[in-house]
């Protein structure tokens, strides 16, 4: 490396996308068990505007984890250039992607250089490039940990129960609300592969690309109530969550489950007389899952929407982007 030190985007304070800073820091060493990474793209997350805005405290953890200053992002793409001597499997000069440290506000992602676990790593798929592979750790992971593995025994913060999938098959119905989103175009994705039948809820500019991805039907919930337009469906995976949640529970079958991504506000009273499940999972970093799910983004099975690129002195920008909503796919920094 020419120099020891890089450039990386901090907050120094909590506030609004204009605290985001473009900094001069060093570059960190990896530690045990961690590879150094030359970042060529990296995600943009909720988590990133969550701690960006002050939340420093992560769901189900008692104190903070983070101080000041901060490098936020968790997801990054980039080539390993230098390996600390306990780890086997990864050489100077391999493409990784990889979501680091989640749950936790500590990814340091946003950066021309990231320390990063091995085991949060996986090989980039040589069929996309390292601006694709940004936009798939956290946003594919939560998809495949809501559906088809949740691949880890931590509890969830949000319940006690630990989270099982739906068995998704030919004869399963699924609706995704907030389909279009990182979250959502995932989640669509994985459930077609497995032979589902998707119902995609989104605002009506997002129906040609959902449909291109696989959704059998469409609800565009500015001009309907996906309520009162579908029922006996067997799994709704809610991205959006809050306290409208719930008004999905109608559209589930008897035995059927909802899935918010997001805490929602539910009535165990309701849930027990509908006869549905309401079940959530928290994301967490898992290097092998990121591998499969890597060999289906190799064969073209499925695919990451990039909704825009920034460059990382841009973050401010990708952060406003972020703000006003209606994301198709991921917002992705480039790092030159």
């Amino acid at each position: 490396m020419p120099t020891h030190t890089m450039r990386a985007i901090r907050l120094h304070e909590h506030g609004g996308p204009e605290v985001l800073r473009y900094d001069e820091v060093p570059i960190p060493e990896p530690g045990p068990g961690e590879v150094l990474v030359r970042v060529h793209a990296v995600g943009v997350n909720p988590p990133d505007w969550y701690l960006r805005d002050g939340l420093t405290t992560m769901p189900g953890e008692t104190e903070s984890t983070v101080g000041l200053p901060v490098i936020p992002g968790t997801d990054m793409s980039g080539v390993v250039e230098a390996v600390a001597a306990d780890v086997d499997g990864l050489a100077v000069g391999d493409e990784v992607f990889g979501l680091l440290r989640f749950p936790g506000f500590n990814g340091s992602a946003y950066a021309e250089y990231v320390a990063a676990p091995a085991s949060d790593l996986a090989r980039k798929p040589a069929g996309i490039d390292h601006v694709h592979a940004a936009g798939a750790p956290m946003a594919g992971l939560t998809a495949w940990q809501f559906l088809i593995e949740v691949g880890h025994d931590h509890p969830s913060p949000f319940q006690e129960a630990r989270h099982r999938p739906t068995a998704l098959g030919a004869d399963t119905r699924v609706l995704i609300n907030g389909a279009a989103g990182g979250v959502g175009h995932f989640a669509l994705q994985l459930a077609k592969w497995k032979g589902a039948r998707v119902i995609a809820v989104a605002s009506g500019a997002h129906e040609s690309f959902l449909r291109e991805l696989g959704a059998e039907q469409f609800i565009d919930y500015t001009k309907s109530r996906p309520e009162e337009l579908v029922h006996d469906i067997d799994l709704v995976l809610d991205t959006v969550g809050g306290p409208d949640s719930k008004r999905f529970l109608s559209t589930l079958k008897r035995g059927g489950a909802q899935f918010p991504v997001l805490p929602g506000d539910f009535d165990e009273e309701e849930t027990v007389k509908l006869g549905v499940t309401v079940s959530s999972a928290q994301v967490r970093s898992n290097g092998a899952q990121l591998a499969e799910l890597g060999r289906l983004l190799d064969a073209g099975t499925i695919h990451v929407a990039i909704d825009s690129t920034f460059a990382l002195t841009d973050a401010r920008a990708a952060h406003e982007r972020a703000a006003r909503g209606h994301i198709q796919g991921k917002i992705v920094l480039t790092v030159a």
